[in-house]
């Protein structure tokens, strides 16, 4: 398990409201989409980073997390395994307080490398999954 309740409770809460979601389009048929949705409803901006660079659910889109004109509290990671490390490695240099990679993303080197730059990390769930119930 990459990531405890705690860590996982932490980024969800108390990490910030700006998560930039990594991988995030407007085609509806991916996990992205929904994902960001439910995001939204919980309180969060979600900001989309896709090279396309499209807006979704009223957000401007950029190509990368360098684009992005202000701080991203947390990055949501939605690419292939192969390609999530160097996403943290931009996290960290954009200077997130948390990095998360989805349900099947798993790069524990990144993981290593995220944790020893002092940003929480969560590898392997989802957020939409984890949310604390509405109440």
């Amino acid at each position: 398990m990459y990531g405890d309740e705690a860590t996982v409770r932490k980024i969800l809460t108390e990490s910030g409201d700006t998560w930039a979601v990594v991988g995030l389009s407007n085609n509806r048929q991916r996990a992205a989409y929904g994902v960001a949705e439910v995001l939204r409803r919980f309180g969060k901006r979600v900001v989309p980073v896709h090279p396309k660079a499209e807006p979704v659910h009223g957000e401007q889109g950029y190509a990368s997390l360098a684009d992005i004109p202000f701080d991203v509290d947390v990055v949501d990671v939605f690419v292939n395994s192969d390609l999530a490390g160097p996403v943290a490695d931009q996290a960290v240099a954009k200077g997130a307080k948390a990095v998360w990679f989805q349900l099947g993303v798993v790069d524990e080197a990144a993981y290593e490398r995220t944790r020893a730059a002092g940003l929480d990390m969560v590898m392997d769930r989802c957020p939409a999954i984890e949310l604390p119930a509405p109440r």
